[in-house]
């Protein structure tokens, strides 16, 4: 029995997938060469394909810039306060509106930083936040 199962488990996971394993992997060396993927750690080729999965959010804040805006400006302080105080996954929501990903990759986390604008609307109580994912920038009504 033991030896049935053995190869039955063999031929599901290994031999029923190999032909189209190794297509994928004849066309994914194509377009990136395994050469190239040596000089990384598995843990930073991890980080470089997928991205952060966690965040230290202070840090975040931390690299923010600010255009038309000061850092103890109300605004800014309220924006911050009511961010701190989401959960996890409204956080990741904010940072997909933000940049277009809930990751960041390709960065290193203390280098990552966005910059949150004043977009000087006429009237700021009728206009909504919104951002450009290219610039990574928050315009922000006051």
């Amino acid at each position: 029995r033991k030896e049935y199962v053995d190869l039955h488990v063999n031929y599901v996971f290994n031999k029923s997938v190999q032909k189209p394993f190794e297509d994928f992997m004849q066309g994914f060396l194509r377009g990136c060469p395994a050469r190239n993927w040596k000089i990384f750690s598995p843990e930073e080729l991890q980080v470089l394909l997928q991205g952060y999965t966690t965040f230290d959010w202070h840090l975040l804040e931390k690299n923010v810039k600010y255009r038309r805006y000061e850092k103890l400006d109300q605004t800014i302080r309220n924006f911050w306060t009511v961010f701190h105080k989401l959960p996890e996954e409204k956080k990741r929501m904010f940072l997909a509106f933000l940049s277009g990903s809930d990751r960041i990759s390709g960065y290193e986390l203390e280098c990552f930083g966005f910059c949150i604008e004043d977009p000087q609307v006429e009237n700021p109580d009728e206009s909504s936040p919104y951002a450009s994912t290219c610039l990574l920038t928050l315009f922000l009504p006051r």
